[in-house]
């Protein structure tokens, strides 16, 4: 193990005992097909988890609706990104030559999406509780106030929002291709609404951009649907 991850475990405040996860959580698809993205995949639903716990302990008092905007507030890409440069992650992603020419060391997505893969490969590793507390402490530094559910919603939480109030169940989100180079690659993502069976399509230069271009999309056909 390299002494920058060895310094990394230091800050995550975790040890791994599989260190192979840790390397994989850090490799971006342009560098190899041992990449972290199956990991984003399962931090992202670890991080909303922890995350909500961590509001309903803190603030006690706000409504379901606005405690999930505060939410989509802290693991919106912009929060993420701000965490994983502080964290060091900027210098430890392995990136393809490609993509580190063009920037992808300081790119925004990358970074958030390996915060969210390194998340990912503690709750493989340790456990939910690990990894639960390796997010409270990562949070620890945020401002949290009931004042950040005015902030305007993405189209993410908007989704959920409406479909939540008339009793259905999450939508579900599927990157179904790409397309380009590795280190220019668009997604093209799926997001469905089972109990009414309908499908819609977005396409964005990131899966979280891909997944928000087809929340926008549904948005618009429920809309004109459920009025």
């Amino acid at each position: 193990m390299t002494d920058a991850l060895a310094a990394l475990q230091s800050r995550l405040q975790h040890r791994f005992q599989d260190p192979k996860l840790l390397a994989r959580a850090l490799t971006h698809r342009s560098s190899s097909a041992e990449h972290n993205e199956r990991l984003e995949f399962l931090g992202d639903a670890v991080l909303n988890l922890a995350v909500a716990a961590l509001l309903y302990q803190r603030l006690a008092d706000l409504p379901e609706g606005d405690l999930s905007r505060v939410r989509a507030n802290l693991v919106k890409q912009d929060t993420l990104h701000k965490v994983a440069v502080e964290l060091g992650l900027s210098g430890l992603v392995q990136l393809g030559e490609g993509e580190a020419r063009s920037g992808g060391h300081k790119r925004p997505s990358i970074l958030a999406d390996a915060l969210e893969a390194v998340i990912g490969a503690v709750h493989l590793d340790a456990g939910y509780i690990a990894a639960e507390a390796l997010v409270h402490r990562l949070f620890s530094q945020v401002e949290i106030t009931p004042h950040m559910s005015a902030a305007a919603k993405d189209p993410k939480t908007e989704l959920q929002e409406l479909l939540q109030g008339r009793r259905m169940s999450v939508p579900l989100y599927r990157v179904v291709g790409t397309v380009g180079a590795a280190h220019k690659q668009t997604f093209d993502v799926e997001c469905e609404v089972a109990e009414l069976g309908i499908v819609e399509r977005g396409i964005g230069a990131s899966r979280r951009a891909g997944e928000q271009a087809a929340a926008a999309a549904m948005l618009i056909m429920l809309k004109s649907k459920l009025k």
